[in-house]
């Protein structure tokens, strides 16, 4: 060993009464998050388990593809599952390019004054309307004086305006996350604002607007009082597999007003029919859900910044 190098006293880099104490702080948070994490994961998990239990018995391909038999009491879902289908898809249709559309006038073309303000004031309040208020309103505005009647059209449209404010938010939210720089750079070579929007902005704030769809998805198909209000009716005759039962003047039947109606009206049907209805609804919603969560990592991951 070389004499000239000094090594360091015996103790010096040893942990000081203080370190020690923000090591066991830092322990001591990080299992109490665990902690909490577990407590909304185990009981969401224990309550999927019970449910998938006791649809177990009724579970299968058979039960999507079959239609309600002897009074609702047997048979499957089918109706309600097309039914759940069209609603989701007509919903989005319109409230996703609407929502979007707005988002981008109020976080790139509003000025801030008092019309831009009142517009906020109006998407915070709608987003926490109770959906049966919605249900009302639907019914008033598109059954009764649009004159659409009970149909899809009419509870595909209150869906839409219920669940628009959660696109509007989730759209300015991912607008504001691309950077100022990028909309400067071209600004400065000549491109109008509209131009920077469509090729700039949009596309690198498209996973962020995909969240907001996956949340509309969500409650756009378990969303029972504004279609009971507006266009779902309690049973309709559709023949087996047939994937266009429906047109969009008409009622339909939809998994959670079948559910409801499994659960509260329909007198000794059997046991795990309600529980595999809301098994098929479950996988709806996830289905959907993990569809968009893929693309919207798949577009994540082509972001250069």
């Amino acid at each position: 060993m070389n004499p000239s190098i000094s090594l360091p006293a015996p103790g010096r880099f040893q942990a000081t009464a203080l370190v020690r104490k923000k090591h066991r702080a830092e322990t001591l948070a990080k299992y109490g998050f665990l902690a909490m994490a577990l407590l909304m994961i185990i009981p969401l998990v224990s309550l999927v388990s019970y449910v998938v239990y006791r649809a177990w018995p009724s579970l299968g391909l058979e039960f999507l593809l079959e239609v309600p038999l002897h009074g609702m009491r047997e048979g499957g879902v089918w109706p309600a599952f097309v039914g759940t289908i069209y609603l989701v898809v007509v919903a989005l249709s319109i409230s996703a390019p609407v929502g979007v559309m707005a988002a981008i006038y109020l976080n790139e073309y509003a000025k801030d004054n008092w019309f831009h303000r009142t517009i906020n004031l109006a998407v915070i309040n709608l987003a926490g309307v109770p959906s049966i208020v919605h249900a009302l309103f639907g019914l008033g505005a598109f059954v009764y004086a649009a004159k659409f009647g009970y149909s899809i059209i009419s509870a595909a449209l209150t869906l839409a305006i219920m669940t628009m404010p959660v696109v509007i938010t989730s759209t300015r939210e991912a607008l504001n996350a691309v950077p100022q720089s990028f909309r400067e750079a071209c600004w400065n070579v000549g491109a109008t604002r509209w131009q920077t929007i469509r090729r700039i902005v949009l596309p690198n704030s498209i996973s962020g607007v995909l969240t907001g769809v996956i949340l509309e998805v969500s409650r756009t198909a378990g969303e029972t009082a504004p279609i009971m209000f507006t266009g779902a009716v309690f049973y309709k005759a559709v023949e087996r597999g047939d994937i266009f039962p429906y047109h969009l003047t008409e009622q339909c039947m939809a998994l959670s007003m079948h559910l409801f109606a499994l659960a509260t009206q329909v007198p000794d049907v059997k046991e795990s029919v309600p529980f595999a209805t809301a098994v098929v609804l479950l996988l709806v919603v996830l289905g959907v859900n993990a569809t968009s969560i893929v693309l919207r990592t798949y577009l994540r991951s082509r972001k250069k910044w």
